[in-house]
């Protein structure tokens, strides 16, 4: 039977002690974007592919289990090896080569599960459902079902949304334009055409994080590129390979975020990823008069690594515009956490957000405000601009792993102590969050 990954969040509440300041080196978990695109890529290529340094959280588990529904061979090699790094084995099934299942496949709070597997899954010519969680189920899936319908596929869903029955068929090249600046998009658009007959062409009107070209190049397929047209021709094999997850950066800005709000902190990180369509909050931060240092070590499979180091220093009040939202929408939690332990942020353009694992516009203001903070909701942002400590208090975490992260940042500059509810969520994407920031805490 269907053994799922996925848990049933909201049972956990955890304590945040207030903090004089953050010290500390550390080292992130496998990034989940990279560690999705490689297990997929992994199934479609030719032999046995190895990746080192997968994601742990329950998000890229839940793609593992997807695969393996669809007669995928993973193996988890050498879990207790010296540097405490996920090592995943796939024998990939080719081209076209899954298998149907008869179970119905579960992304549970993954977006980038369900919307890449949903690309891939339009190629195969049988029938699959593909559902996921409560918060997923509600997440809006047209942006990915309109293109792989326009190349042929047939797609049904409830009102735009999960579960998603997908009729596969052969599917030709199209050219699109997202009406959404979405890497999740693009990307599903790209494995569909990695099946499809001519070219298929995506043209996006805002650049987007760019790891599934990225990868497809490390699996030997010519993705042709001329600024914002990103163009593939279909029937390409994939070959297997050996691949390193550099540690998540999206991750590592709650401890960016915490060493630049926190008084006499410093904090070093290290094997992070750097791809530059990630960077923006940094440059963010640093235009803002945050004192952060990057040295690029060296590049694997096309994607930078290196080190980051953060010393607190005050900053000038900052804004984020529609610009600037599409390349670092994952981290403004982690600046909102920043923000208001005494900063200033605008957040405009990023209606996004409320489409997320939660209504996370919503749910950042009202836990927040819970805080002490003050902040102002608009439609697509929120403008905070604390002038006085943080209280301390309760918050919930409304299932999103990323609105836990943020409180618990946030938390550290408290008069009191913040229990952060539904705690536990945190395991979507960085299991020992919370380990991790006991020690970093003087």
């Amino acid at each position: 039977m269907y053994s799922s990954p996925v848990k049933n969040f909201g049972s956990t509440a955890t304590t945040i002690e207030p903090a004089r300041h953050v010290l500390g080196q550390l080292c992130m978990p496998g990034d989940k974007s990279i560690s999705h695109r490689y297990a997929l890529l992994s199934a479609l290529a030719d032999g046995t592919s190895t990746i080192k340094g997968y994601a742990p959280g329950t998000d890229c588990q839940t793609t593992l289990q997807c695969l393996k529904n669809l007669g995928v061979k993973i193996q988890i090699v050498d879990p207790m090896n010296e540097h405490n790094e996920n090592i995943v084995s796939i024998t990939g099934c080719g081209l076209g080569g899954f298998s149907p299942t008869t179970y119905q496949l579960n992304a549970g709070n993954s977006g980038t599960t369900i919307r890449l597997l949903t690309g891939v899954l339009a190629a195969h010519v049988f029938k699959s459902e593909i559902t996921g969680d409560v918060s997923l189920r509600n997440r809006p899936m047209n942006r990915v079902i309109d293109p792989l319908q326009q190349m042929g596929a047939t797609i049904k869903s409830t009102k735009g949304c999960p579960p998603l029955q997908i009729h596969g068929s052969s599917l030709r090249g199209i050219t699109y334009t997202p009406g959404v600046a979405s890497a999740q998009v693009k990307s599903a658009i790209l494995l569909a055409g990695l099946h499809a007959s001519g070219e298929t062409r995506v043209i996006e009107s805002t650049p987007t994080r760019d790891h599934t070209e990225r990868a497809l190049l490390a699996f030997g397929v010519t993705v042709n590129q001329s600024k914002l047209n990103i163009h593939i021709f279909g029937g390409q094999h994939l070959s297997a390979t050996s691949l390193q997850v550099p540690g998540d950066l999206s991750s590592a800005a709650f401890w960016v975020a915490a060493a630049a709000s926190l008084p006499k902190s410093e904090i070093e990180i290290n094997e992070v990823g750097l791809n530059p369509s990630r960077t923006a909050f940094l440059d963010v931060l640093r235009t803002a008069g945050a004192n952060i240092t990057v040295k690029i070590s060296g590049e694997r499979a096309g994607e930078a690594f290196g080190t980051i180091r953060v010393k607190h220093n005050p900053l000038n009040p900052f804004k984020v515009g529609l610009d600037t939202v599409p390349g670092l929408i994952d981290e403004l939690p982690a600046l909102a956490a920043l923000a208001a332990n005494g900063g200033n942020l605008e957040v405009r353009g990023a209606a996004e957000l409320r489409t997320k694992e939660s209504d996370r516009i919503a749910i950042l203001t009202s836990g927040l405000r819970k805080l002490g903070a003050t902040v102002d909701e608009y439609q697509d942002g929120f403008h905070i601009h604390s002038t006085r400590q943080l209280t301390g208090g309760t918050v919930d975490a409304a299932g999103d792993h990323r609105m836990a992260m943020a409180f618990a940042i946030a938390a550290l500059g408290g008069k009191r102590p913040t229990t952060i509810t539904g705690s536990e969520v945190v395991d979507i994407s960085y299991p020992g969050f919370f380990a991790t920031l006991k020690s970093l805490c003087q």
